[in-house]
């Protein structure tokens, strides 16, 4: 498993787009307009009806109900049935979003992601400065659910690939399988493929007044049992139709499938808007077994704790023997700092967003004559000062003439300390952008690692100055 910088752009959508409908299980009408956002804010929903307007992430750990769509809650903010809104985003290779919302539920549309793809695609696509982050799967990871047997998991491929199979144990559904090698292909094969539901659900639905924006048009309903006079009465009632029937292949009427494997093809929507809760772009190939909300947010929540593990001790791999791209001359060029405060040695790895240093902790180090006699520990505040000298070289590298600047910090966030460096240590440092270097200011997540574990860890933002 690894946490990867690549060379694609991160996208948001170029203008805003607005389109209404209805909620499925609110029945209330809603409007939900895409925004642009900036780059790595990922996606999030923004309630415009509430005072102060809350912003609900799109993230597994906030997931609390699955039984009717994947809902989410912050700070007592609630979004209901998220996901086809999610697909829509992710299959339409969006990284950077805001959904608004005047109501707790996304208007159910057509039971799909379709009309949300034309949305999109109205507002247009636009790429931006910052480079896409993807989590690599080396590793077969999986979730079981022991009550439903469903299970899901993932495997190395060179790209997000995602194959769901479907067996509810009836004759009308049967079993169906779908698969989806290629985000691109996501608008053509999968986004218009509807939710869908068994009749018996359906009655406990209505029993329970809990389908409030439902009609035929927005969900395939499977009969799975025999349709008595009195379900056809309250069926027609609820989808305000003045006769329903039974089609041959076992669906209410008023209705044609787009796909004979729509069933799988929707469920395969629902994993892809599910797994959006990682919040990190997935290199690897899903493969879904009976999969259902449940079963798919655990799975996510699972991903998102690897994935922060891996940011966190996803030790630089580096030959310490090799050749440096700069040595202790070449920094000094560029840094101001000199001896006892120049707190890097080398510089292994140098793009357009992150940065891999090195210093070698030695006893003669100026620092040791007081902290501690007899118990030599370097201080924290030193790791994180060189850590930010790793990120002076990322920031001055952007200029012609690093030796006429400055650098100064303007604020660390979430510093951390997990292991003691002491004499004999090599510390790694790694520093990447969080945003892209503006008007001098660069602001970055950083990481030092001693003894092949994570020592430190620190947001970071430093500004160059220009020297008078």
């Amino acid at each position: 498993m690894g946490i990867v910088n690549t060379d694609i752009k991160q996208k948001t959508i170029k203008t805003e787009v607005s389109l209404t409908g209805v909620g499925l299980h609110t029945g209330k009408d809603v409007t939900l307009k895409f925004s642009p956002a900036p780059e790595n804010y990922g996606l999030a929903f923004k309630r415009i009806d509430l005072e102060g307007m809350p912003i609900i992430e799109a993230d597994a750990n906030y997931v609390t109900n699955t039984q009717r769509g994947t809902c989410l809650e912050k700070n007592g903010v609630s979004i209901q049935t998220s996901e086809h809104v999610l697909a829509a985003l992710v299959g339409m290779d969006i990284d950077n979003a805001i959904i608004e919302l005047n109501e707790s539920e996304p208007p159910i549309m057509d039971g799909s992601s379709k009309f949300f793809v034309e949305a999109i695609e109205k507002a247009g696509i636009i790429e931006q400065d910052a480079y896409r982050e993807e989590f690599v799967v080396t590793d077969i990871v999986s979730y079981i659910d022991e009550e439903t047997k469903s299970e899901i998991l993932i495997m190395p491929s060179n790209e997000y690939q995602i194959t769901t199979m479907v067996d509810f144990g009836t004759k009308v559904l049967g079993t169906q399988n779908a698969t989806l090698n290629h985000i691109s292909d996501f608008k053509e094969d999968i986004a218009n493929s509807r939710t869908f539901s068994f009749l018996h659900e359906i009655e406990m639905l209505l029993e329970n007044g809990l389908i409030k924006g439902g009609d035929l048009n927005n969900a395939i309903v499977y009969v799975d049992k025999p349709l008595s006079p009195k379900t056809m009465e309250k069926l027609k009632v609820a989808f305000k139709k003045d006769a329903i029937a039974v089609k041959p292949n076992g669906i209410l009427d008023n209705l044609t499938l787009h796909h004979p494997n729509e069933a799988a093809r929707h469920k395969l929507l629902d994993v892809l808007g599910d797994l959006s809760l990682v919040g990190t772009r997935i290199r690897g190939k899903v493969i879904a077994n009976k999969p259902g909300h449940f079963v798919n947010t655990q799975f996510a929540k699972k991903l998102s704790k690897l994935i922060k593990n891996e940011r966190r001790n996803n030790v630089p791999n580096i030959d310490l023997s090799q050749t440096p791209l700069m040595d202790i001359i070449q920094i000094m060029a560029m840094l101001p700092h000199r001896q006892p405060f120049l707190l890097i040695d080398k510089v292994f790895e140098l793009t357009e967003n992150h940065v891999i240093a090195t210093k070698n902790v030695t006893m003669n180090e100026e620092f040791f004559k007081g902290h501690f006699p007899n118990a030599p520990v370097m201080p924290g505040v030193l790791i994180v000062e060189a850590m930010a000298q790793t990120g002076g070289v990322l920031v001055l590298n952007t200029v012609p003439d690093p030796e006429n600047y400055l650098t100064f910090f303007m604020k660390m966030d979430n510093v951390k300390f997990k292991q003691k460096v002491m004499p004999g240590d090599t510390l790694i440092f790694k520093c990447s952008l969080i945003t892209p270097i503006r008007r001098g200011i660069c602001h970055m997540q950083g990481y030092a690692y001693a003894n092949g574990k994570l020592c430190a860890e620190a947001e970071l933002m430093a500004q160059i100055t220009k020297v008078k």
